[in-house]
């Protein structure tokens, strides 16, 4: 059976912007993305539910049609498009491209035309007597698609945002207007529609109007009959008639517009898969991208070829020496998937999935003996066992992996350590596309081989998670084979592609041997005092009953402080405080608001409110810590080097990189981090001002590295050289404006952003930052000059040859070409940062080894490493620390790094 559906896009989208928050949905380029969310979401289950064979998205080209030539007036009522929702259609159109769906736009024209001409196309009998179409589903929030319902002709009309739609039949529309959906443009040509402004008899509802057309059959009936329609409605009428025939003039729908596209060419096909990553990436879509590939299952088309089936083997455990002698020798890469469970740092392997190459000749006769094996490591015998373990710890067999760092603890959990880590097909995929948020095996391996793995797990490369236990058939053994082959094939074709992108040399340089070091981190973790932290939780507790109490006493009454809508009451009823930003549900009560209105009004309930929030932040995160202590007394954090697009690591449960540092309070959180038994001290490494120092270096200012070679205070210096004075006039309040101006440049601040940081007119800091460029030169060539190169090539580079790529920047869309230019602007800097912290880390590592030291690398932070020191190697440590940060990159100045070291991170960092 063949099934059209239509979708109003200009009408679903709109309504899809007002249902969810616009300050809730935006990608880390600025762009809002609410109404492309909300319709997306909404598209994917109408897909599910509908299950179309013919499909098309119908748009408005301008509010100019037909309509207002014949009225002016005609929805001129309705308010200006939000800023927030401009754009927001193009991106719209983008999804559907990448989802192969026709999108249709005829100018002078509206949506609902579009709609009414391809409905009459599918209603329309064809020689046998049959309809183009069987059935037809409309999803529109517009009533005058009513009338187009029949038997076979539905509309789906949102009744909650768009998550919930009314499934609007011949008899739901009787039920619920009186009259049958042919007779609804005559309704509503009485009644009105006040969102097309098109205004009604007064005193007529769609009651009355209802029960004229019951006796007089149409409104041509009524028409002929208005005379002798009595009372005051019928005199109503009279007086406004011209108005009803101009509202049914306008509100009929043109059935007959030509169209640039036929039936048969929206005949439902397979999405590009390949498009649909790019751009539920650049829209920063993961979740809902899950959604649409768990929800539809890939066809052939999309997959592009079969099942990536193998023949392999699953090798008794007396045969598992021999297998590794002949097929997993020096030399070749063997691609490896690890069978078991892991979560949260814990978990254990139970098989392992081995694949060496095509095959190769069998001993006896032409059979071939396959190179595809798997091993059941909770069978093994003793000779399997060390078999197994050596050629795991030997690197001279290399070894490939996808997202190997929960597999190599997986294995460590065995005893069995991972050297000859050649490949990480994870990692590969996120250099030569950092700014992906997804790289699940299946995908690449549809993307890249254009093969389908057998059944894919559920898996997030890089989250430290993975669920795929094996069974007793060997059913799981050949899904296992299937992706250890899968990551070998996939291996061969990313190498090519990481070359072709310069990451060869950070790849194997810097991004693989972390992988051995991160893994080590995790495992040993840091200690935690958690009687302090229980204390420290409680603590946090009182402040914030405290806070409470406070807020409550400042306005005579409680209130919901978590409730935006009492807190809008307090504010802006009670207290009559100056607006903030408007938003669908109110104004805005976010934390920049408050501290706005704070520093405007300095009311007592504001200061009660921010510190409440304060304190409930940090019992949140005390509260979090306290269940991420580990038997053994210390906290494991997983650490992802394939999240940020910038090269920084990432840290989750817990994340420690977010330990709060801003505030007194805030830092008494890394007082609980504790050198554990058997060790002397803590040690914190940071570097410092290394973003500045890699601006210095990059743009070669003289000015700048004249700062960083005199030992003079960087802020110092630049302030007297823009404000004119000596360095020891310099005020803490010049120094504080042109440390958030030199840090600001590097993150392409605006005049704007800086006059709203430093509180101060959008002129002084323009003022302030023209004085800065005067003076300092070179900083002003290399910002304007790494944008125009990006531009020309399309991408940024670090100094390691790590490259983020940057297609806004071309983007007409204003917003998006913007943000694309401020990030041009910072990831070079940010990114050479977080690539000299990596270079830092493996070389301080390796220097610990090579020199038999018992003190090791726990966490890293930013810009900074902590390290556990053992008792006697003090002395050692600072100056292998101190040489091997200071050497991690070739500057035109010196890496300064700032060492501390106590019992705590905390005394740690003084």
């Amino acid at each position: 059976m063949s099934r059209l559906l239509l979708l109003d896009g200009h009408s679903l989208a709109y309504r899809a912007f007002f249902a969810l928050p616009a300050e809730n949905f935006s990608t880390t380029t600025g762009q809002t993305t609410n109404a492309v969310y909300g319709f997306t979401s909404m598209l994917i289950n109408v897909l599910r539910d509908e299950d179309p064979t013919h499909l098309a998205v119908a748009f408005d080209v301008s509010r100019q049609t037909f309509r207002t030539e014949q009225y002016a007036e005609y929805k001129a009522t309705r308010s200006k498009t939000p800023d927030e929702f401009r754009g927001q259609v193009d991106l719209l159109k983008e999804v559907l491209d990448a989802l192969r769906i026709r999108h249709v736009e005829v100018d002078g024209y509206e949506a609902d035309d579009v709609i009414a001409t391809l409905v009459t196309q599918a209603n329309a009998l064809g020689e046998d007597g049959t309809p183009a179409i069987d059935e037809v589903s409309i999803v529109t929030g517009d009533r005058d698609s009513f009338q187009l319902v029949t038997d076979t002709t539905t509309v789906l009309y949102p009744i909650k945002g768009v998550s919930e739609l009314a499934r609007m039949t011949p008899d739901a529309v009787e039920a619920k207007y009186g009259v049958r959906p042919e007779r609804y443009p005559d309704l509503a040509a009485m009644v009105g529609e006040s969102s097309d402004n098109l205004p009604g008899v007064p005193g007529v509802g769609p009651k009355t109007a209802a029960k004229w057309l019951g006796q007089y059959g149409d409104l041509t009936g009524i028409v002929a009959n208005v005379t002798a329609i009595k009372g005051k409605a019928g005199e109503s009428l009279r007086e406004h008639l011209d108005g009803v025939l101009r509202n049914r003039r306008l509100n009929a729908l043109v059935r007959d517009v030509a169209l640039p596209v036929t039936l048969a060419d929206l005949e439902r096909t397979s999405w590009d898969r390949e498009e649909v990553h790019r751009v539920f990436d650049s829209l920063e879509f993961r979740v809902l991208r899950d959604r649409l590939f768990e929800t539809f299952a890939a066809t052939p088309e999309e997959s592009a070829g079969e099942a990536l089936d193998v023949d392999g083997v699953v090798l008794e455990p007396a045969d598992v020496p021999a297998w590794l002698d002949r097929h997993a020798a020096a030399g070749d890469p063997v691609g490896v998937c690890v069978v078991g469970t892991w979560a949260k740092g814990e978990g254990d392997a139970e098989g392992l999935a081995l694949a060496s190459g095509e095959g190769t000749e069998g001993g006896e006769g032409d059979t071939a003996e396959p190179a595809v094996a798997f091993v059941r490591l909770t069978e093994l015998d003793p000779a399997g066992e060390t078999a197994v373990g050596e050629w795991l710890a030997d690197a001279a067999r290399p070894k490939v992996f996808h997202d190997a760092k929960p597999q190599m603890r997986m294995l460590g959990e065995r005893g069995w350590a991972v050297r000859g880590l050649t490949g990480d097909t994870a990692l590969s995929a996120y250099l030569v596309r950092p700014d992906q948020r997804s790289y699940d095996l299946a995908d690449l391996s549809v993307r890249y081989l254009h093969r389908e793995l057998l059944a894919p797990e559920k898996e997030q490369a890089g989250q430290g998670t993975l669920d795929f236990s094996v069974g007793e058939d060997d059913g799981q053994a050949r899904q296992a084979m299937s992706r250890a082959r899968a990551v070998l094939d996939l291996w061969r074709v990313l190498s090519e592609k990481v070359e072709e992108s310069g990451g060869t040399e950070l790849l194997r340089d810097v991004e693989l041997p972390l992988v051995d070091v991160l893994a080590g981190m995790e495992r040993v973790g840091i200690a935690a005092d958690l009687a302090a932290l229980e204390e420290l939780e409680s603590h946090f507790a009182t402040k914030v009953d405290q806070a409470q109490a406070d807020a409550f006493e400042a306005i005579g009454h409680e209130v919901n402080l978590g409730s935006p809508k009492q807190l809008q009451v307090v504010l802006f009823e009670e207290l009559d405080m100056p607006k903030t930003k408007k938003t669908k549900t109110g104004w805005t009560t976010d934390a920049d608001a408050l501290a706005d209105l704070y520093a405007k009004t300095e009311h007592p309930f504001l200061e009660a409110l921010l510190r409440h929030r304060d304190a409930s932040r940090l019992r949140v995160t005390a509260e979090g810590l306290i269940k991420s202590v580990a038997p053994d007394g210390r906290i494991h954090t997983t650490y992802q080097q394939t999240i940020a697009a910038t090269g920084r690591l990432s840290s989750t449960d817990p994340n420690l990189q977010n330990i709060p540092i801003r505030t007194d309070e805030g830092r008494r959180i890394r007082s609980v981090f504790v050198v554990g038994e058997g060790y002397e001290t803590l040690m914190s490494a940071d570097y410092s001002q290394i973003e500045m120092r890699i601006m210095a270096h990059l743009s070669g200012d003289e000015g700048l590295i004249e700062a960083y070679q005199s030992g003079e205070d960087l802020h110092r210096f630049v302030g007297s050289r823009v404000f004119g004075v000596p360095p020891a006039e310099v005020t803490p309040a010049m120094r504080s404006k042109v440390k958030a101006m030199s840090y600001g440049l590097a993150y392409g601040l605006s005049a704007f952003g800086l006059s709203k940081q430093l509180g101060i007119s959008t002129a002084e800091a323009r003022g302030l930052m023209d004085e800065y460029f005067l003076r300092f030169g070179g900083v002003r060539d290399y910002l304007r000059q790494v944008v125009d190169d990006a531009r020309a090539v399309g991408y940024t580079e670090t100094m390691f040859g790590r490259r983020r790529y940057l297609p806004d920047l071309d983007s007409g869309n204003r917003q998006r070409r913007e943000m694309a230019e401020r990030m041009a602007l910072n990831a070079p800097i940010q990114g050479s940062a977080a690539d000299i912290v990596k270079v830092a880390m493996l070389g301080v590592d390796a220097g610990l080894r090579e020199a038999g030291l018992a003190s090791r690398v726990l966490l890293q932070v930013h810009d900074e490493l902590v390290l556990e020191v053992a008792p006697g190697e003090l002395d050692t440590v600072t100056d292998l620390v101190r040489d091997r940060m200071g050497a991690a990159a070739d500057l035109a100045v010196p890496l300064e790094v700032h060492i501390g070291t106590g019992r705590s991170w905390q005394d740690a960092e003084h």
